[in-house]
């Protein structure tokens, strides 16, 4: 029996515009003779398809369009041709902070985040489960995000997206970030999300993590999808670009 498609991404194309002409005021803009502007295309009619419980990973050099395709999916970027159908729920994590409010303590960041996923409602034990799962101290919660190391606002970011119970899960390197022990933990808990048939995209330029963490996977290049297959044959193609 075939499951069904929880991601279809048909034909996409996400373009960018440049300033390369210095162009920083209307001034500057109606007196420049020729337009400064210049259309950059980032990902070029990209078709995938993500079944209901897969995990995907998704590999390539910095600059291959792997965050903008992930972004695109998720609904920040608007692509500018084709289309993308998602029939669930998502719970991004997809840069270090992405989503904090600096000035706001660990605290109140949890709130906020919680009351716009609807956690709150749903599980009331929800920010001791954040705060025991990041293991930051309350008085480190109690501090301005600001203050934070990028391992302590990584810590909190994930640990928030992950109370997040959803459909898909998406992760953009943040596994890098933090000590050891933090990761190996982070990696069992997205095994144990895993488990429950959870849908994940994962990003990483280390191959070892996405052959622990996905069956399949693509390879990027220069906004192009260039290969799929499994985790291991694309891991495989991803080392040999070096």
């Amino acid at each position: 029996m075939n499951r069904e498609n929880i991601i279809t991404v048909e034909n996409v194309h996400v373009s960018f515009w440049q300033n390369n002409a210095g162009i920083h005021s209307i001034k500057d803009l109606v007196t420049h003779r020729k337009s400064p502007f210049k259309t950059k295309t980032i990902l070029h009619d990209i078709s995938v398809e993500i079944k209901r419980g897969d995990s995907l990973g998704i590999l390539g050099r910095n600059g291959s369009g792997k965050s903008t395709l992930l972004r695109t999916i998720a609904g920040i970027i608007k692509p500018a041709k084709g289309k993308i159908t998602v029939n669930g729920t998502f719970a991004p994590i997809l840069a270090i902070g992405a989503g904090l409010e600096l000035e706001l303590t660990g605290y109140e960041n949890m709130a906020l985040l919680l009351a716009l996923y609807g956690t709150a409602r749903r599980n009331t034990n929800a920010v001791e489960n954040i705060r025991e799962f990041s293991e930051l101290s309350d008085e480190v919660l109690r501090m301005p995000v600001k203050q934070y190391s990028s391992g302590m606002v990584a810590r909190l970011a994930f640990s928030i997206s992950l109370a997040n119970v959803s459909d898909i899960l998406i992760i953009d390197e943040v596994l890098a970030v933090g000590d050891q022990g933090f990761q190996a933990k982070c990696m069992d808990k997205i095994h144990e999300i895993k488990a429950q048939g959870t849908t994940i995209l994962f990003v990483s330029h280390f191959p070892d993590g996405v052959m622990k963490i996905c069956e399949t996977a693509i390879l990027m290049e220069n906004g192009h999808i260039t290969h799929r297959g499994t985790a291991a044959e694309i891991c495989n193609n991803y080392k040999q670009l070096f």
